[in-house]
């Protein structure tokens, strides 16, 4: 492809709705058709390829959760601490052991916790509520039937759907897997994420003494981080100076070695904000979204290059964390068919303030959360998108529609939880 030269004139924003760029991205960019095999203990945070079936049933056997004696729950009904109803003691079942007899009427027979029910018997009377005088037991407590008792297939049913294609594994999950004989988890593999810092006054986070003028690479290491977070690998490409050509060349190699571009500062419409340009170079259609109405972030970047997204973010860290929560996780997950509940890290808090907002623009508001007797309460953390220590306040950030006017104290926010 030709080299796009870079023009003198400043073009203007053609700014898309959130929902509008939300609606890009899922048309665009689809998931990457790949498995692979990794053992469960490397399965953490992974995403799986496949629906897991179970070929068994958990647990395979009816299962005590109590210490205590199994009964058929129809013979303690009335029993009482003033009128006790009387069992005969029967054999014993033992830990991992088969119960390989039938309890009868007026009968019971001590398991400990987790062990196999005896055939006959539908409840477990726990041992506090129970006397044993030899072979005679004298229960003061009625139960009901399944009570205190896991049944076979309870958990888990032969031939159903533990856990579906496009879920993100917790260690809840791997438990399950465990479960059902599940070693081997099929995976998508992991996403290879390239990140570029550019700015002629960047510098790397170890220098030592700055020079003036110079800042540390603050988006690097943050976005970095969050790309770990979710579970991809992240390829660095170093600081690249604003320079168009080398500006090119550098986005071109590491371009090459990931599935997802993305390029730090460079996104706005300064005359040396090449980012527009480079990403125009780098394949076709090339750039569909040059500017969000939204507030922080409004110079973002998100083009396609054969297939392959790329993404511009703004230069200052509060606004290249908020926009890479609200996209750029949005395109990873997309990569990766993730079927993720939007819900899940979102919760109810009442504001404790408030807050004006434009109509037309979506702004997303920095809060931080507080515990008070009547409940919990959400602070909005104020300062200017250049500053990090913003994020490192804040617990989470909350959305005001593009159709409000802002929101007013004690209203009840939804607030999306950092990662």
């Amino acid at each position: 492809m030709d080299f796009i030269p870079l023009t003198k004139k400043m073009e203007l924003f053609d700014v898309h709705q959130v929902q509008e760029v939300k609606e890009i991205i899922s048309r665009e960019f689809k998931p990457l058709n790949k498995i692979t095999e990794v053992p469960i203990m490397e399965a953490v945070n992974r995403v799986l390829a496949v629906n897991i079936v179970s070929q068994e049933n958990v647990p395979g056997f009816h299962r005590s959760t109590v210490d205590g004696y199994a009964v058929k729950a129809a013979n303690t009904y009335g029993s009482s601490e003033s009128l006790p109803s009387f069992f005969t003691i029967v054999k014993e079942v033992e830990m991992g052991v088969s119960a390989d007899f039938e309890i009868q009427e007026g009968e019971a027979s001590y398991v400990p916790t987790g062990g196999m029910l005896p055939k006959g018997a539908d409840a477990m009377v726990m041992i506090e509520d129970v006397e044993a005088v030899g072979t005679l037991l004298n229960v003061f407590e009625q139960v009901a039937p399944r009570e205190n008792v896991i049944f076979q297939g309870e958990d888990v049913k032969e031939g159903e759907v533990v856990l579906k294609k496009g879920h993100r594994l917790r260690p809840q999950d791997l438990g399950a897997l465990a479960s059902i004989g599940v070693t081997k988890v099929p995976v998508f593999p992991k996403l290879k994420v390239g990140i570029l810092s550019t700015g002629d006054e960047i510098v790397p986070p170890d220098t030592e003494v700055l020079e003036v003028g110079k800042v540390r690479d603050i988006n690097g290491i943050s976005i970095s981080a969050y790309v770990q977070a979710l579970g991809a690998e992240v390829i660095y490409g170093g600081i690249v100076e604003d320079q168009c050509e080398a500006y090119l060349l550098k986005s071109k190699e590491l371009f090459e070695q990931v599935d997802f571009l993305i390029l730090s500062g460079g996104s706005s419409m300064g005359t040396k904000d090449f980012s527009s340009k480079v990403m125009n170079n780098l394949g076709e259609p090339g750039v569909l979204v040059h500017g969000v109405a939204i507030k922080p972030g409004k110079p973002t970047i998100i083009a396609n290059a054969n297939g392959k997204p790329v993404m511009g973010l703004p230069g200052h860290p509060v606004s290249a964390m908020v926009l890479f929560d609200l996209f750029g996780k949005q395109i990873m997950n997309q990569l990766h068919g993730v079927t993720e509940n939007p819900f899940i890290k979102q919760m109810k808090a009442k504001l404790t303030r408030n807050i004006a907002s434009q109509v037309g623009r979506t702004d997303f508001v920095r809060v931080q959360l507080e515990i008070r007797e009547d409940g919990l309460w959400a602070n909005p953390v104020y300062g200017k998108s250049g500053l990090i220590t913003n994020l490192v306040k804040s617990d989470g950030m909350i959305e005001i529609s593009e159709f409000k006017e802002g929101v007013i104290e004690g209203e009840v926010v939804n607030v999306i939880l950092f990662t």
